[in-house]
């Protein structure tokens, strides 16, 4: 039975962190010599085939996207329109609804995973298919955020709510201050689409479904994804770390020939992401705190709001300070490769789940910066369950900081005696060795398979 290959349609959340995660996904299961039908925004498709290591296996099925009205033209993901709009994005994919269907009547696959389309599990019941809910959110975040236990539905979410954990969380380091908390309610309790809620879209994606996956390794997230479980009453897998292969590419000459420049592990590498865009004075505390530190860097942004390129917002006379010390780059870079390349020491992060994957097995030092949602969460776990990171300090009251928070967090990495720095340093050498041990990737990927072959 666990030799049998099976047929898995995948459907993930209009944006590229999730598009992403998932084609990695897809390509550990091919592997192994399943097909995936990969339904996609058609416009997207050019942007993650290159990721496609199994063209014969592995399938992109176009979506036309309908129009919502509020929408830009053309307009498919996340990355086509600022955080207000993404409601209209999920409204416009429950609107594929009739077309998914036909194509699951058309293709019988034996699994669907998906995790924003809530309407999906009764679908795929209708149909015999088997639904999984593959997170790209982390365990900890969907157990802190969204459980039952919170009975959100029933008596909505304030910020106060989540100053504490929910009943029979486990005991962790993650604390949140007033004003992300606050935060966290609202986005928690908005409307995402379709007249629902955040919250009720994912309890209902959660509840409905088969079993709930999970990127991420027992020894990380044990304990959030059994509470999950036990909240949901649903089997919970785990998948790994589910690792990209590095690219086999080489870096490019320019990247390459700018980086190698500087001495080995000196150069600060800063990346928020495909979707971040910071404030100008935000931005501009960012670099000023980076100048601070004395060491060479890279930041590769979206230009600031207001500002037409990345080059326009910084401070007054920084280019000129900087003397071919700092990179500024408003594109997107190759981060695995960056990352893994010689002179690169630091990585400023968002903290986005994708990223401190990427980060975990290189040799680069931690810096977390959460700006909204699950990074918080992940910036907790990071810091303070796995101490594998600083995190940049923020004023309690405003959330602000300052250039000198940027520059102290990198500087307790820098410097070789200072404990929090050698404990940090430790710590990431060990998970390194550990997420890279032969045969990890290989023991998790099986265990995930044979769990779903029992389902079928």
């Amino acid at each position: 039975m666990a030799d049998r290959s099976f047929h898995i349609a995948m459907y993930p959340w209009f944006a590229l962190g999730h598009i992403t995660p998932y084609v990695h996904m897809a390509n550990k299961l091919a592997e192994r010599g399943h097909k995936i039908s990969f339904f996609l925004p058609a416009k997207t498709q050019h942007k993650v085939e290159a990721f496609n290591l199994h063209p014969h296996l592995i399938t992109f099925i176009p979506i036309m996207v309908p129009h919502v009205d509020g929408l830009p033209l053309g307009a498919e993901t996340t990355n086509d329109v600022p955080f207000p709009l993404h409601p209209l994005i999920m409204t416009a994919m429950d609107l594929t609804e009739p077309d998914i269907e036909a194509y699951l009547r058309q293709l019988k696959p034996h699994f669907a995973f998906y995790d924003f389309t809530c309407w999906l599990p009764a679908l795929t019941r209708r149909l015999g298919i088997k639904s999984v809910v593959y997170c790209i959110i982390s365990s900890a975040t969907i157990g802190y955020l969204l459980c039952p236990a919170r009975k959100t539905l029933e008596k909505g979410m304030t910020g106060s709510d989540l100053l504490e954990p929910p009943q029979g969380f486990p005991s962790s380091s993650i604390k949140l201050r007033a004003r992300e908390a606050q935060a966290l309610a609202a986005v928690t309790t908005m409307d995402y689409g379709s007249g629902l809620s955040f919250a009720e879209r994912q309890l209902m994606s959660l509840s409905d479904c088969d079993v709930i996956g999970f990127k991420t390794c027992r020894e990380i997230e044990g304990p959030y994804g059994e509470y999950i479980g036990s909240q949901f009453g649903k089997p919970v897998i785990f998948a790994g770390p589910v690792v990209p292969n590095p690219p086999k590419i080489a870096l490019e000459k320019q990247w390459e020939k700018l980086l190698s420049k500087f001495q080995p592990k000196t150069v600060i590498f800063c990346a928020f992401g495909s979707e971040c865009v910071l404030k100008k004075d935000r931005f501009q505390e960012l670099v000023l705190g980076l100048e601070l530190t004395g060491l060479p860097f890279l930041v590769a942004l979206k230009p600031p709001m207001g500002a037409e390129t990345i080059e326009s917002a910084l401070p007054e006379g920084f280019q000129e300070r900087l003397k071919g010390r700092g990179i500024l780059y408003g594109g997107w870079v190759p981060q695995q490769l960056i990352l893994r390349h010689r002179s690169v020491g630091y990585f400023v992060t968002h903290c986005g789940s994708g990223s401190l994957a990427e980060a975990m097995v290189s040799d680069c030092q931690l810096v977390l910066l959460p700006h909204v949602g699950d990074q918080i969460i992940n910036a907790r776990l990071m810091a303070g369950d796995l101490k594998i990171g600083v995190e940049v300090e923020k004023g309690d009251e405003d959330g602000v900081f300052t250039k000198y928070d940027v520059c102290k967090a990198v500087r307790t990495l820098m410097d070789h005696a200072n404990e929090l720095g050698k404990e940090v340093r430790t710590n990431h050498a060990q998970w390194k060795e550990f997420l890279q041990k032969p045969g990890l990737e290989n023991s998790y990927m099986g265990d995930f398979v044979m769990q779903l072959h029992a389902l079928v």
